[in-house]
């Protein structure tokens, strides 16, 4: 077993977006076989890239205020709220409040 608190992991600009930052917490850095841990944080008025990729994405929100858009629409989330994103979805989070809206995202391992 191994804890630690997430801010051990340094944190890195994410997606080559201004405002958007992520922490690689659990995966490569543990042995981690199956699954990725992350903790992404958006400033202010940032916002993901709009994407799709193969794999699902399991979200918590932490803290903040999220528009979580997909091809369906927008979602408005907040603390406490779970978001899953299928694989191949179109999906983006924005920063829709006035504070850092941060939020755990878990992804499989790529192959």
């Amino acid at each position: 077993m191994q804890a630690f608190h997430y801010t051990a992991v340094p944190a890195e600009p994410a997606e080559g977006r201004e405002g958007v930052a992520i922490r690689w917490a659990i995966g490569q850095n543990v042995n981690a076989p199956h699954f990725i841990l992350r903790v992404i944080e958006i400033q202010p008025e940032a916002s993901t890239a709009y994407h799709q990729h193969p794999w699902e994405h399991e979200v918590f929100i932490l803290e903040g205020q999220a528009t979580v858009r997909s091809a369906n629409g927008e979602v408005l989330a907040g603390p406490g709220t779970c978001v899953y994103v299928a694989p191949n979805e179109w999906h983006q989070f924005l920063n829709a409040g006035k504070g850092l809206l941060r939020f755990i995202c878990v992804i499989p391992k790529p192959e």
